[in-house]
């Protein structure tokens, strides 16, 4: 593509480097995410056009994504050349994407490592702006039966019922399960809290013959395994 640095208005560029000519000419792969940003934004403003303005959004959270994602309609908004309903189309596309990536996850339905069961947390709690403590609840074979949500909290903590957890387990008929929370702060590494808590789960687990597997810390893009570890 181009860089139309003199602002000259999209509807003037060639036609190869319209976003959305490009992607009826040449398909969805070849355009670059600021481009794609470009056709659901629609226009820009009268400083820049709607790549232009997609770059910029892109330069503000490192080109990543991940990051994109986490932009609020209120975070998007007060960028020039975007009201809210930009900023709704922008956040519900994302959305899809995250749901999206979700249903391949879930499809696969066997958990077998931490890295397994960190892409099927990820997609419910890697985003989240409060603590979320879940389990993934597996079969003998190591297949998902069902992923819930068990507590939610703040910005630092949540509680969390063993009881609750176990009933959940064996409502399902689980085998096995894996733990998950996730650390808003961004440090992955475990507190005091959330070893101790571990080790009753793993203890209240034995008792009742159903395993706990690990326990992932998860964040954006990396994650913490207990087993990995060597902390269970």
């Amino acid at each position: 593509m181009k860089n139309h640095s003199d602002k000259t208005p999209i509807n003037q560029w060639s036609e190869d480097d319209r976003p959305r000519e490009k992607l009826m000419l040449k398909g969805k792969a070849a355009l670059s995410d600021a481009e794609l940003i470009a056709i659901l934004l629609g226009s820009g403003s009268s400083d820049e056009t709607a790549v232009d303005l997609a770059r910029r959004i892109l330069n503000d959270v490192q080109n990543n994504l991940i990051e994109l994602s986490a932009l609020t309609v209120g975070d998007l908004s007060k960028y020039k050349g975007i009201g809210e309903a930009k900023a709704i189309s922008i956040v519900a596309a994302m959305e899809l994407g995250r749901r999206r990536r979700g249903a391949e996850v879930i499809r696969k339905k066997k958990v077998v490592c931490s890295n397994d069961a960190f892409e099927v947390f990820q997609t419910y709690i890697g985003d989240a702006h409060y603590e979320r403590f879940m389990i993934i609840l597996l079969n003998n074979a190591n297949r998902l039966i069902k992923v819930v949500n068990i507590s939610e909290g703040g910005l630092a903590a949540t509680v969390t019922d063993i009881r609750k957890i176990f009933k959940i387990a064996l409502d399902h008929n689980a085998s096995a399960m894996v733990l998950g929370h996730n650390h808003p702060s961004g440090n992955l590494q475990p507190s005091n809290s959330d070893i101790a808590l571990t080790q009753k789960i793993v203890n209240a687990g034995k008792v009742l013959d159903i395993g706990v597997l690990d326990h992932i810390i998860v964040g954006k893009e990396k994650y913490y395994s207990f087993k990995d570890e060597s902390q269970m």
